[in-house]
């Protein structure tokens, strides 16, 4: 099981690297953080899993939507 999410894991965050378009690579690294986010739960730990989950679903995502949104303008 920690084989299989540690690939998943290393391709995600090639997409992630290699994503030329900053809303897909917004995407790709909130996906790429909910595979980290199983990756702490399967190693048991679940307090950094929790924070992983705030932090790269959620957080980092809007903070860099906004971002974009005030450059654009």
């Amino acid at each position: 099981m920690i084989a299989v999410v540690l690939v998943l894991a290393a391709l995600a965050a090639t997409a992630v690297a290699l994503c030329l378009d900053p809303l897909r690579q917004i995407v790709l690294s909130g996906m790429y953080g909910l595979l980290l986010v199983i990756l702490f739960v399967v190693l048991q730990a679940p307090d950094v899993a929790l924070s992983m989950l705030v932090v790269t679903t959620v957080a980092y995502p809007l903070i860099v939507l906004a971002a974009i949104r005030r450059t654009r303008r």
